[in-house]
């Protein structure tokens, strides 16, 4: 009498946050119990031999328990990177016979919950295991703009479930819409509690100087991000971008400050802060452990939270009611290349919701509204109008009733010309220039 193949869960994660999310997505429930769960590990770095994986992190053994082993992606397909391998169509039945006896897996039936499935290594994963049931979990912000490209059908159809933490509540992702994968709440008091869990896990090492104040006031935590190494700012302009968060608190009368770097950032960043906050009599403290800014929220309570257009800003108030300001945000949005960049739609949120520091505003982000969900449509079918052509009525909407001098930085004046959405050009009135005008806007599209 034939057996029932046992389920084995694979959980595939680059990032501790990723392992975060994941780890609150099982407590809650939202897998059905299996037979095995192994956490697939992938270290994106440049040079992964000298950056840490998120096993290696403090507190991961915190969530360590949550999986029945962990396994390193990049063991797997070595001497190969992460970030630059996929395999060939002929070599996929070859490949899932060597993963399967690599990691034990047998006849297993398999089912996926991979990250960011766009793009490699994620898309690899689920590539590998072609009839594997599969589920993805957002990359903070991210999951609220479009599909960055498209995807082939014999991977995207399989998506069943976008898992996502409520970052904007009242907005639904665009991710992943096209393929009907059905947006899937994590909940935030579960993520909460898993972030509780790798504080817990972590030395607090936080000097005195950073520590709440007497009257309970804590810190202004400033977030890195080093867009220089995205390509969105030069160096330079990032670091002046962390002198004006520097001025910014400063300016609201903020003296202890703490500044987390990204990890790869360059160490002379920290010196000019340094020297700026000095010259400002104001006290700065580098927290360069690699550590969760949200578990920088528990350690410091801080006073306010400032960034670019981190989807630490969001975490910080809507999940630990913490005051939230932004800097720089508005000639991002033009510097931002091309349109549909996948970083536009965190930058939009970012500058639509959340107050600005320079304007001496901070506080909660703004609380979504049809106005809000009917400028992210306007924004994803301008980024990607052939992956999300069904969402030209709510562009055409938004733009003919909303665009002004202070929603058209959202948008690319050539972009909506191209599109034929209003706000763009007007089309001459003679009939060959009309032609000409056309048969630019098709050529733009197959371009994409």
């Amino acid at each position: 009498m034939p057996t029932t193949p046992q389920t084995t869960q694979i959980f595939f994660a680059s990032s501790l946050y990723g392992a975060a999310t994941l780890a609150a997505a099982i407590d809650s429930g939202c897998f059905a119990p299996a037979d095995r769960r192994m956490l697939l590990v992938a270290n994106n770095a440049t040079t992964p031999e000298t950056t840490p994986p998120l096993n290696r992190m403090d507190g991961f053994e915190r969530l360590r328990g949550r999986f029945d082993d962990v396994r390193s992606w990049n063991e797997a397909i070595a001497p190969f990177h992460p970030a630059g391998w996929s395999p060939r169509q002929d070599d996929i039945p070859m490949w899932e016979r060597y993963l399967r006896m690599l990691w034990d897996l047998g006849d297993d039936l398999i089912e996926l919950a991979v990250e960011s499935i766009q793009v490699v290594p994620a898309l690899a994963v689920a590539q590998l295991f072609p009839d594997a049931k599969l589920d993805v979990y957002a990359d903070g912000l991210m999951s609220y703009g479009p599909t960055r490209n498209k995807i082939d059908p014999l991977v995207g159809e399989r998506v069943r479930r976008l898992f996502h933490l409520d970052l904007v509540p009242g907005l639904r992702p665009l991710l992943l819409a096209e393929f009907g994968a059905e947006p899937r709440l994590v909940p935030t008091e579960a993520f909460v509690k898993v972030i509780a869990e790798l504080s817990d896990g972590v030395s607090a090492a936080v000097p005195a100087s950073t520590a709440a104040a007497g009257d309970g006031e804590g810190p202004v935590l400033l977030l890195g991000q080093y867009l220089a190494a995205l390509g969105i700012l030069t160096a330079e302009e990032e670091e002046a971008l962390h002198l004006r968060m520097v001025r910014g608190a400063v300016a609201l009368g903020q003296r202890r400050i703490v500044f987390k770097p990204h990890p790869t950032a360059p160490a002379s960043w920290t010196r000019s802060l340094e020297r700026e906050a000095q010259r400002l009599d104001a006290d700065l403290t580098v927290d360069d452990r690699p550590l969760l800014a949200e578990v920088l929220y528990r350690q410091l309570k801080p006073s306010l939270v400032v960034g670019c257009f981190s989807t630490g800003l969001l975490t910080a108030s809507t999940f630990f009611g913490i005051p939230v300001a932004r800097v720089g945000t508005e000639p991002l949005l033009d510097r931002l290349t091309p349109y549909q960049n996948s970083n536009r739609v965190p930058l939009t949120l970012v500058d639509a919701l959340v107050p600005d520091l320079e304007a001496g505003e901070t506080g909660p982000p703004k609380e979504a509204d049809e106005t809000l969900t009917g400028l992210v449509s306007a924004v994803g079918f301008a980024m990607q109008p052939q992956i999300r052509p069904d969402l030209r009525g709510a562009a055409e909407s938004y733009l003919a009733g909303s665009l002004s001098a202070s929603t058209q930085r959202y948008f690319k004046r050539r972009r909506l010309t191209v599109l034929g959405l209003p706000g763009g050009l007007p089309v001459p009135r003679h009939a060959a220039l009309r032609r000409v005008a056309r048969r630019a806007r098709s050529l733009k599209r197959r371009r994409g």
